[in-house]
């Protein structure tokens, strides 16, 4: 695996990168920095009088999934999130005609067993496309608050071409959606929800642990296996993740090849165009359609 750091490679070349395991690691700037202080703005605003990296030593559990459960979604849906995501993808020479991306997420990670399901899911080893991503997609993520290489997030590159035995076969995009993205806010101890998993034992090491500055960034594959790593500070993560595709792309199925997904459904109707965010062109997104998003459509 290869890791450029600060690469002046053009979009296209990058995303060629990208899609045989590499990865970009990107300095703050501007926009990226805005929408890290958006964010504090929003959780230090929730969690006052507390100090938000040590909000588990001051209330429940339960009482910091309700919290969580209102402020995500807030974030996601906020205007300057999108704008700011906008300013990203221009600054990296995206051209924002052909770049899609979806909302931009929080994710916490807290330390030891505090909450580490539902809405604070504690991602265990996967690859994004066996949640129906596709094969195009490229992963950007970006801590909020200064973290460690004991509360970040971990690749496997050895994996990448490596098939893993999953349940992926189990998964469909539509049906998650419909039945269970909504109530994660009510797993706080355990959580029941259909999560695709390795099935079979895994050998995590070596693993690269990307530990950048606040509003700092990072690409990488859909098919790239990752995990949140099992935070042993003393201090909650806060983090923002997105994801892009480009329509070329899109449209010759150009990407990370498939070695071991089975899911079904597909995430390409989230992704909204750079400069007005409207959606794929139908012509396109149908593409990638297996018929289970009827089947799951919302009455």
């Amino acid at each position: 695996m290869n890791i450029y750091v600060d690469s002046s490679m053009s979009d296209d070349s990058r995303r060629s990168e990208i899609y045989s395991g590499s990865v970009f690691a990107h300095s703050p700037s501007p926009n990226s920095l805005k929408l890290c202080r958006l964010a504090q703005a929003m959780i230090e605003e929730v969690f006052q009088p507390f100090d938000p990296l040590k909000v588990h030593n001051h209330i429940s559990a339960e009482k910091c999934a309700e919290i969580l459960a209102t402020l995500k979604p807030r974030f996601i849906h906020h205007s300057e999130s999108k704008q700011c995501i906008q300013g990203m993808l221009a600054d990296l020479g995206c051209d924002l005609s052909q770049t899609y991306f979806d909302v931009p997420r929080m994710r916490t990670a807290f330390p030891g067993d505090f909450l580490k399901s539902g809405i604070a899911y504690a991602f265990h080893p996967h690859r994004d496309t066996w949640y129906s991503a596709p094969y195009c997609q490229i992963n950007w993520w970006m801590p909020i608050y200064d973290l460690n290489s004991e509360n970040c997030m971990a690749l496997h590159p050895h994996y990448f071409d490596r098939p893993i035995k999953n349940s992926s076969a189990g998964y469909n995009y539509h049906k998650w959606n419909l039945e269970s993205r909504q109530n994660a806010a009510q797993h706080v101890k355990t959580d029941t929800r259909v999560q695709p998993r390795p099935e079979e034992p895994l050998d995590l090491d070596p693993q690269v642990r990307m530990v950048c500055k606040v509003g700092g960034a990072y690409q990488f594959s859909a098919a790239s296996l990752h995990s949140t790593v099992p935070n042993t500070s003393d201090v909650v993560r806060y983090s923002i993740d997105f994801r892009t595709v480009h329509l070329a792309d899109v449209r010759s199925r150009i990407g990370a090849r498939n070695v071991d997904s089975q899911c079904t459904g597909t995430t390409m109707g989230d992704y909204l165009k750079g400069t007005d965010y409207s959606h794929i062109p139908e012509e396109i997104s149908s593409m990638y359609q297996d018929g289970t998003e009827v089947l799951y459509a919302k009455a």
